[in-house]
Order: structure tokens, then sequence, then C-alpha cells
């Protein structure tokens, strides 16, 4: 079976309390052999932890959501830095801009996003980046902190601008592949994703948020991730099995600390 993985879940959520782990069976029954559940708020760590010690294909990562930083007390670069001690914490974030909703909170979402940056150079673990509605400004604060000292990326569930694309490729940062991709009507974005490099792209479900066609308006899940892979593989002119391959090279490059997991694990 072609191997695939959700490079950004949401396990933790009560949509999947009742189900989680019938949801991580279908997964890997579809090929999906990893997920990364992704912690968007300091006092859900424990339970995002808990399901990735849990479940040998299931890691995580951690940071605090643009949209709830007005609600959370700011999270220190050190904390982010313990937390990524974990053998499982594969990622900062999500962190980010969104002004969408929560333009409000914009001046304390900034500062959230520089510290999270600072924490993934210090880690050398990628940054997951959630950007709605504040192009500018985060094309402006991930150069400024690539400037000070390089680090790694990915643009998660990525519908923005063209320019947004070109500005984070142009850091060497990744782009990834969300069930919007696959909606009829986005025709745009899907050829803002295939003028990029192939060695850049993520695919993800976001889920339970975003199912892609043919489960649109459903609760998402980790094993809906093939179908948006789908639609990737016709975007690129590949198979699904070479688009499969080609994204799987592509996480292990960039979450590195997930690839080497079965070596680790082994050498306890």
């Amino acid at each position: 079976m072609t191997k695939i993985t959700d490079s950004h879940c949401h396990l933790d959520f009560p949509n999947f309390d009742e189900t989680r782990p019938e949801v991580i069976a279908r997964a890997q029954e579809a090929g999906v052999h990893r997920m990364v559940t992704i912690c968007t708020k300091t006092q859900n760590l424990p339970a995002v932890r808990a399901i990735a010690e849990a479940n040998d294909p299931v890691f995580f990562a951690y940071g605090v959501h643009p949209m709830s930083v007005a609600d959370q007390p700011l999270v220190s670069v050190d904390h982010l830095v313990d937390a990524a001690q974990h053998p499982k914490m594969v990622g900062i974030g999500e962190s980010g801009l969104d002004y969408h909703y929560t333009a409000n909170s914009a001046k304390a979402q900034k500062t959230s996003l520089r510290v999270h940056i600072e924490a993934a150079q210090e880690t050398g673990l990628p940054l997951i980046i959630h950007a709605r509605a504040a192009d500018d400004d985060m094309a402006a604060i991930l150069s400024e902190g690539y400037r000070a000292k390089p680090y790694t990326c990915v643009m998660h569930c990525f519908s923005s601008s063209a320019e947004l694309a070109k500005a984070a490729l142009d850091l060497g940062f990744y782009l990834s592949m969300s069930g919007i991709a696959a909606f009829p009507k986005s025709k745009e974005l899907r050829e803002i994703f295939a003028a990029a490099p192939l060695e850049r792209i993520l695919v993800e479900t976001d889920s339970p948020y975003l199912a892609p066609p043919p489960y649109r308006g459903r609760e998402n899940e980790p094993s809906y991730v093939v179908h948006t892979a789908k639609v990737g593989a016709e975007t690129f002119g590949l198979s699904y099995e070479d688009f499969a391959a080609a994204t799987e090279a592509n996480f292990d490059r960039l979450f590195a600390k997930a690839a080497a997991w079965p070596a680790a694990r082994a050498a306890e």
C-alpha cells in the first residue's frame, strides 16, 4: 500500500473523543502511516502529548494558535524549547497571524509569532504557520527572523496569495495542501501549488476541518488526506504513487525528528 503522511491534524479535539482509536485505525488502513497532531493551547499540551505517546503513528507539534493569543499568557521560548525535548514533539506551532477574525490582537500575535520563530531557531524543529488575511506582515516577520538566523518552516493549510507563496518559497519554506486545494472552485490556489517546486509540497487534513471531496461538509479525519493527495497528483501531472512518494520525502526532510523515530525507538 502506498504510504502517505497527514502532516497536520487535531486529534485532541472533542470531535474525536469517542472515535479516536477508530479514526487512527482508518488512517492506517488507508496508507496514512504517520500523523502530526497539533497542540494549539498551553493547557492542552498534556492531552496532546498523551495521544502521541499512546499511538505509535502519531507525532505532535506545540504552539499557541494566533487566534488564541489574546486569551493565553504569552508563551516563552524556554517553555517551547523545554517541551520540544519530548521524543515525539516534531514541530513548533501552529503559530502565525490571523487578521480575518482576530485583527484586534494583531500586536500580541506578532509578539507570539516572533517567540515561536526563536523557538524554531533554537530547537531546529520546523515552524508551522497559520496565515490568514495578514500576508504582508507575515512575509515581513518570517523574512526578518530568517535573516537573523535561518530556520525551517511549513505554511500550513496554504490558501493565501501567490505573493506570500513566493516569499515563503524564496526562504526555502514548504507549502502544505489541505482539503481547500481540492475544492472545485480552488483553481487559482491549485495554480499556485503547481508553480511551486514539487520538493516543497506537503499534504494535510487539518481535521476535523476542511474535508476534501467527496467528503466536503462532513467531519474531516486523517484518512481523507489521500483524497487531497490525489488532487495534488493531478495538479502536478503525476500518479498518486509518485506524488505520495514525493510528499513523503519532503516530510522526512522537513520533519527529520519524525523521520528518525523508528531508529530512535529501536535504540531505546
